[in-house]
């Protein structure tokens, strides 16, 4: 009994994705937990010559040079004026470490794989999502990560597109 018990929690947990939820103006996003190494609270970055809006510049992470990406900017929402209550999310994208600066981490959420949707069909939304997923009342747009820092794609996704998200 207790062996169909322990295959039946195996089932399940196989079938979640587990989250961290983290905010950007009134939006909230999600990437798989794995992605993150650690939140790190706002620290200031040296700019970059001729980097595109959204890449924030560089920071020094215990002897490391991490890349931070501002999420608002990418998003077309205008640089964020960052302060001591915006953190940076230190993530794993392919081969290299990044951070990406949001508003503020939300939770750690488990969300059912069979709940996590193909973004909307517009070409933008498409660029930065790698799914959506309905979390009680609220829409988690899933970060495609590697897409959303890639500085090489150019010009910021438009907020109307992530609404349709």
């Amino acid at each position: 009994m207790n062996d169909d018990k322990n295959q039946a929690n195996t089932r399940s947990n196989a079938t979640m994705r587990k989250i961290v939820t983290f905010r950007v103006d009134e939006r909230t996003f999600g990437i798989d937990v794995a992605d993150v190494r650690e939140i790190k609270g706002w620290h200031s970055t040296t700019p970059l010559p001729h980097a595109p809006e959204h890449v924030r510049g560089v920071i020094n992470l215990r002897g490391m040079i991490l890349a931070v990406y501002d999420l608002r900017a990418r998003i077309g929402l205008g640089t964020t004026a960052a302060t001591a209550a915006h953190v940076i999310l230190v993530v794993d994208v392919k081969d290299r470490v990044a951070g990406l600066l949001v508003d503020a981490v939300s939770d750690i959420i488990d969300i059912p794989a069979s709940a996590v949707r193909s973004p909307p069909d517009v070409a933008a939304t498409e660029q930065l999502l790698a799914g959506v997923a309905i979390v009680g009342d609220e829409v988690v747009s899933l970060l495609a990560l590697d897409r959303a820092i890639d500085a090489g794609l150019g010009s910021s996704l438009s907020p109307s597109t992530l609404e349709a998200a």
